[in-house]
């Protein structure tokens, strides 16, 4: 069985929220305080009706929603808005409306600042207790909705869409915006929706868009320009209760690159981000499956914490030996230095494989601090061999103490390899993660000793998928015009795997009604050199909402966050906070803060109305939730309180409410403001990870793992770099069988006892109630591949005499046969 990555819980972003409050049978005010003592779950307001608009560029899409809620309990209830954040999603404008107060989410600069104004932070602060996933989300505190009440909640984000393999763009509505799941529903018995839902798409492409599919009904495809470049859809009918909804767009004339430009902001000024045409670019070369155990290159470079040798000698084994030739590899033991096995990667042969592996030392010989990022800093300075794609497998025992720098100069090499990483500590889970996502690469905890080997074998895998290499883009425009890739280009790109990038338009044309651009994509295939060109307009089109736009900011603050955080001066942050303000995308070093006005009663106006509307600053935040065990539900909790207890609670509350009112009015004001403010947190680049979320699971376990790798390892290690076997003492003691036997049993047409003897390692490997699939299969890969160049005709023979001596009943397909 081919091993699984499996999560421990749903990811956040698919979780409902929307507007939750506290659910009493007494009307109880500050109830989010003494919910959070009585560990009362938050429950769902219900949602009555929903108003989507989706604009979808290519590959880039921009929502704004309209969620119209009312609290239809007989009581006031207090409530907040919770939104889940997708990884590759962006809000950049909220507002909600209520009968007496209007309130509206602003960026600012200085995220200490905000604390310092804006107060109820403890209603964000139970979010996160009550919350059961780990991940993002953006919250917003509304205040107490009365009886009946309703609240009009107005939300718009940006989001980059998934490619599928045959090119459609993928764009999938949030739960939030369709919360058709029971937990949602005013009654959880009943699967029936109790709002509405109105979902309009508008589509738009050079290419044309060709087809629409989704998995709930749809009215007809209405262009709205005659070259098929504009185009409309909407929900037909009722949207489906046990779903989500996803729409497929397929574009015309689906290729390895595509090219749309953007407008941008008439009222931004030109050379600004949002002021210039954007250009959205989307490369995503076709590269075919590769044979395994086939040559191949790549280079393959394993950092490893000299404390994990203690304890994966035999996992480094099973990494080294299911390499392949062709390959360039190299190792660097860090700790207090930063030196290689070799002074660069050497090409992966017998002779340079046993001098790595006698030169790995066995234990740690240093009690110091680990040295990654000089490790890393000097294998960034080696050239990597012409025409090999770095991959770096990166092993941390423990949290280095220079993590922000350590992230900082992988974000600066990020499109130069990927990595692999693998924590085996949970303090190091959030780096590992972080050098992984920002290379494209994957991230592993590692629980326990005996999964290691195949959880980095899993990871192997993965980098042994053909690459297109050599990735370059240049541009043909008219006199007057430059284009600058925001973030650089990618130097190879995996198969499976696409590039979005962003290039922004400079300077200005005579005629940009009438003018075109070229843009050539090249790059290396299989040895092969492969290019691409497209010609696509210069007249840039849009609806105006910026979506590219916005998202090539969130892509640059990406980019400038790990410098800007790791100490390299002041201007990385500057540079951060002026696009984060003008693009309204959040970084951490700005912030949201709600901006509540009050309305004015009717019998309230008058005189009165002349006065200016009462503002307030109320808790508006992307706030990152850690998960918990207290799983939510919309079930009621039944607690038992004493007679009268629950009123006299009450009256200390208000009481001790009145007095810290006064208390904050007093002119040596301060305490209470103090013990108000939320913790001041440190800016970090790397997000909370939960380590359990990325543990890998087998088919092979705990002592059952242990006993397969000892069992093969000495198989293993008698392997060849080609994959083959000599026939030797050593092999027949491993095969339990005696080396004069094993030469008796030889059929008489294989000329090389080589031959023979890798037959029959292939066939042990393979015998019955026996798994080691997951260890060996790209070793075993190996080895069959150098089989069938030497002996196909021998094959059929050599199995069947193999399967004779071993009591085994192995099939030829194990030989391609």
């Amino acid at each position: 069985m081919e091993t699984l990555l499996v999560c421990r819980s749903p990811e956040m972003w698919r979780q409902s929220f929307g507007l939750l409050g506290k659910s009493y049978a007494y009307d109880t005010t500050g109830s989010f305080l003494l919910g959070k003592w009585l560990h009362i779950p938050l429950y769902p307001v219900s949602l009555c009706s929903a108003v989507v608009d989706v604009a979808i560029q290519d590959y880039v899409a921009d929502v704004a929603s309209e969620l119209i809620y009312q609290n239809k309990s007989q009581i006031s209830t207090e409530v907040l808005f919770a939104f889940p954040l997708d990884p590759h999603m962006a809000i950049y404008s909220f507002q909600a409306h209520s009968e007496d107060a209007n309130i509206q989410a602003m960026l600012r600069d200085e995220v200490q600042q905000l604390h310092e104004a804006a107060e109820g932070w403890e209603n964000l602060e139970y979010l996160r207790d009550q919350s059961q996933y780990p991940g993002e989300v953006f919250a917003c505190f509304l205040g107490t909705l009365s009886p009946g009440s309703e609240v009009v909640v107005t939300l718009r984000y940006v989001q980059e869409l998934s490619r599928e393999p045959d090119g459609a763009a993928r764009f999938v509505l949030p739960p939030t915006l369709h919360p058709y799941t029971k937990l949602y529903a005013w009654n959880c018995l009943s699967s029936k929706l109790h709002y509405s839902l109105l979902l309009t798409a508008s589509l738009q492409s050079p290419r044309g868009v060709a087809n629409v599919q989704a998995n709930f009904t749809l009215t007809p495809l209405i262009y709205t320009a005659q070259d098929r470049s504009t185009a409309q859809v909407s929900l037909a009918g009722s949207p489906p209760s046990k779903h989500d909804l996803e729409l497929l767009v397929y574009f015309g004339d689906p290729s390895a690159v595509s090219a749309v430009v953007e407008k941008g902001d008439p009222g931004a000024p030109p050379g600004s981000l949002l002021g210039d045409p954007m250009v959205l670019v989307m490369l995503a070369p076709s590269i075919p499956e590769a044979v395994p155990g086939q040559r191949q290159s790549g280079e393959f470079i394993f950092l490893l914490d000299t404390t994990f040798l203690e304890h994966a000698q035999g996992s480094l084994l099973f990494l080294l030996k299911s390499l392949p030739l062709g390959c360039y590899f190299n190792i660097y033991c860090y700790e207090e230095t930063s030196v290689g096995i070799y002074p660069r990667s050497v090409e992966y042969t017998q002779e340079n494989l046993t001098e790595a592996m006698r030169r790995i030392p066995s234990t740690s010989s240093s009690l110091g601090d680990t040295n990654l990022l000089g490790t890393l800093r000097s294998v960034y300075n080696t050239p990597r061999p012409h025409g090999h794609t770095r991959q770096l497998f990166i092993f941390m025992a423990g949290l280095p103490p220079d993590k922000e720098a350590i992230a900082a100069e992988v974000c600066h090499h990020r499109n130069n390899h990927r990595c692999f990483s693998f924590c085996f500590s949970e303090d190091s889970a959030a780096l590992a993660m972080a050098l992984a996502k920002e290379t494209g690469g994957e991230a592993t905890y590692v629980s326990s000793d005996n999964r290691m080997a195949v959880v980095v074998l899993k990871c192997l895998k993965q980098a042994l998928k053909p690459a297109a290499e050599g990735v370059s883009l240049s541009w043909t425009l008219p006199r007057g015009l430059e284009v600058e890739v925001l973030g650089g280009t990618p130097q190879s790109i995996f198969q499976g795997q696409h590039s979005l990038l962003y290039a922004q338009i400079h300077g200005q044309a005579q005629d940009m009604t009438v003018a075109k651009g070229t843009m050539t994509l090249q790059y290396s295939l299989d040895g092969q050199d492969v290019t691409h060109t497209i010609e696509f307009p210069l007249c840039p089109k849009g609806d105006g909402r910026l979506a590219g736009h916005r998202l090539a900011a969130r892509c640059l603050l990406k980019r400038l966050l790990p410098e800007a955080v790791s100490g390299s001066g002041d201007e990385p942050r500057q540079r951060a906070v002026e696009i984060s303000l003008t693009s309204g995308i959040i970084c951490p070093f700005t912030s949201y803060v709600g901006v509540r006005t009050s309305q004015r009663v009717t019998w309230y106006r008058r005189l009165l109305a002349l006065l200016p509307p009462r503002q307030s600053l109320i808790p508006c935040q992307v706030i990152e939730l850690r998960g918990s065990h207290k799983v939510s539900s919309c079930y009621g909790v039944s607690i038992w309180v004493p007679p009268g207890w629950l009123t006299a609670v009450r009256a200390s509350w208000l009481a001790l409410r009145q007095l810290t009112h006064g208390i904050a009015a007093l002119p040596q004001q301060g305490a209470c403001s103090k013990a108000c403010k939320p913790p001041r947190q440190s800016i970090s680049s790397l997000k909370y990870v939960d380590p359990t979320e990325f543990v890998f699971c087998s088919s092979i376990f705990g002592r059952q793992c242990s006993e397969a790798i000892a069992e093969c390892q000495e198989l293993v290690a008698l392997q060849n770099a080609d994959g083959s076997w000599a026939l030797s003492s050593r092999l027949a003691s491993v095969l339990e069988v005696h080396e004069a036997e094993i030469k008796g049993k030889m059929p008489g047409e294989v000329m090389e006892p080589s031959i023979w003897a890798t037959v029959l390692a292939v066939t042990w490997l393979h015998r019955h109630d026996k798994c080691y699939q997951d260890l060996c299969e790209l070793l075993e890969a190996k080895a069959v591949t150098w089989l069938c160049s030497r002996a196909v005709p021998q094959l059929d023979k050599c199995l069947e005499a193999a399967n004779t001596l071993l009591g085994s009943s192995v099939k030829p397909s194990v030989f391609r046969l």
